[in-house]
């Protein structure tokens, strides 16, 4: 096998020193690096530069992947290691009272009982994290036993953890503030999702830590608000649970009232006042176009349509103007 190219070694640096890279992001430099060649037109060989460098990692039990970020919808490609063990964790910055604080955070942000995958920072500074702590034996420590880093874990240093956690986005502040998890945990994470039973989406099969839930009591099945769009691409088509037929339930950020805006002869297009003004001369232009078409090579047709224009157009901006309260006299 040929050994990796200067192209490859530059995508796998930018994501080892930079952090995770959003598709755009990521995109744009395999373009720069490829002769201009885009991901979206050269498919195959994307596909194949990122094959040939997970070949490569896999003998250092590391992967290149890509997740979605579940909090917005982006795309992020980022190297992950893929054994979770004592001598990797050694690697870590963290301490193990911090670690022990982080598992807590995930644990209160996945089984959030809104399924919105996220809690407020009183909530994360108040997780506890004396029954995170494992002992050899494989029990967990009982509160005589714990360590003193565990048990004089302050209350500032859980607020210094939670700043760091959030700066190396293993966090993340979402849209309203709270605290939900960060685009490392969505890459790192995708086998502890797995073995810790969390619900995954109905329609990626990725788990559905913020994701929008069924509206019967009782049925499990869970769909991301960006894979809805997939899911039900028709929202005036039917609208079923996969599971129980319920209607599912529509969700802000499936933008309801974009679409039904773009329809032709929906509400807000009452009149030709409704219309700006450009686009009211191109539809008169273009119905002028129409009629001298229809009336053949005649010239008398044209120039009574020129005038007709012209007066359409002027009455048409009398009419997006305000009305004025008074006028002007002449002496």
């Amino acid at each position: 096998m040929a050994p990796l190219s200067w192209r490859h070694h530059t995508l796998l640096q930018a994501l080892l020193s930079r952090g995770p890279l959003s598709e755009r992001d990521f995109h744009a430099l395999f373009t720069a690096i490829s002769g201009g060649k885009n991901p979206a037109t050269h498919q195959q060989l994307f596909s194949d530069t990122l094959m040939k460098i997970n070949n490569e990692l896999g003998y250092l039990q590391f992967d290149l992947r890509a997740c979605i970020n579940q909090y917005d919808g982006t795309v992020y490609y980022g190297v992950v290691n893929n054994i979770s063990d004592e001598e990797s964790k050694l690697g870590s910055k963290y301490s193990v009272p911090q670690i022990a604080f982080y598992k807590g955070l995930l644990e209160a942000i996945v089984h959030e009982a809104g399924n919105d995958g996220s809690i407020t920072s009183i909530e994360a500074l108040h997780v506890r994290i004396d029954n995170q702590v494992v002992i050899a034996d494989g029990t967990q420590d009982t509160q005589s036993r714990l360590p003193s880093s565990i048990t004089n874990f302050l209350f500032s240093q859980k607020e210094k953890t939670l700043t760091e956690l959030i700066q190396d986005r293993w966090l993340a502040y979402t849209s309203e503030g709270k605290i939900g998890l960060g685009i490392r945990s969505f890459l790192d994470l995708r086998s502890w999702f797995r073995s810790n039973d969390i619900p995954s989406c109905e329609v990626c099969n990725e788990a559905g830590i913020k994701a929008s839930t069924c509206s019967k009591e009782g049925c499990n099945v869970r769909i991301h608000i960006y894979c809805l769009k997939k899911k039900f691409p028709q929202r005036k088509a039917s609208r079923a649970c996969p599971q129980c037929a319920t209607e599912w339930p529509q969700q802000e950020g499936e933008d309801e009232g974009d679409e039904e805006a773009n329809e032709p002869g929906g509400e807000g297009q009452e009149g030709p006042s409704a219309d700006p003004p450009s686009r009211r001369k191109r539809r008169v232009k273009a119905e002028l176009a129409e009629e001298a078409e229809e009336a053949g090579p005649s010239t008398a047709v044209p120039r009574r349509s020129s005038r007709m224009a012209k007066a359409e157009e002027a009455a048409a901006a009398d009419a997006s103007q305000p009305a004025r309260s008074s006028k002007r006299r002449k002496k």
